[in-house]
């Protein structure tokens, strides 16, 4: 296994078998990213032929990373609720003061000019199917703690008005 240049983690063949001997469950990958051509391979009937395996394989060459990403996202299940939901309203009706206002319409304008509404749905999503089943994530890592949006998002637990956090110290 290795990761590519768009970050994703790229099974060989022996990656796979060497898994299922080591008593992974391959049969439940759900998206494998293969560097091999699965129709030559002599050990496809053992790997693929399951139906619950779904063999993601995009060409990459010379494509530039932001179209990767739309076509990564475009791959991203979200029901149709959050697809729809008008992500900036949500967020600015969790403000509770002018100065937090002020600073999620700041934000906001920073996300929308780098296209990534869609990508807080999802965070939106991930967030509820979390909390709905209880699953603990981290307290916040990294830049993203300077994000008050995600902050109201419940995607971290650090209010960065609090502690003064520039929120370009994240979205560069």
């Amino acid at each position: 296994m290795k990761a590519n240049d768009y970050g994703e983690i790229v099974f060989t063949s022996d990656d796979l078998v060497s898994l299922a001997m080591q008593g992974h469950d391959v049969d439940k990958f759900s998206h494998v990213v293969i560097d091999s051509d699965i129709d030559t391979d002599p050990l496809r009937e053992l790997l693929y032929d399951n139906k619950n395996i779904n063999t993601w394989r995009r060409e990459t060459t010379g494509i530039a990373v932001d179209e990767y990403d739309s076509q990564c996202q475009a791959h991203w299940y979200m029901p149709d609720e959050y697809k729809q939901l008008d992500i900036a309203e949500h967020v600015l009706s969790l403000c509770k003061t002018d100065y937090e206002l002020q600073r999620v319409g700041k934000e906001l304008l920073l996300y929308q000019e780098r296209n990534l509404f869609d990508l807080l749905k999802y965070l939106k999503y991930l967030v509820d199917i979390m909390k709905q089943h209880n699953i603990i994530w981290g307290v916040g890592r990294g830049s993203s703690v300077a994000s008050y949006v995600l902050y109201l998002l419940g995607v971290h637990r650090i209010n960065s008005l609090y502690y003064d956090l520039d929120p370009e110290e994240f979205l560069r």
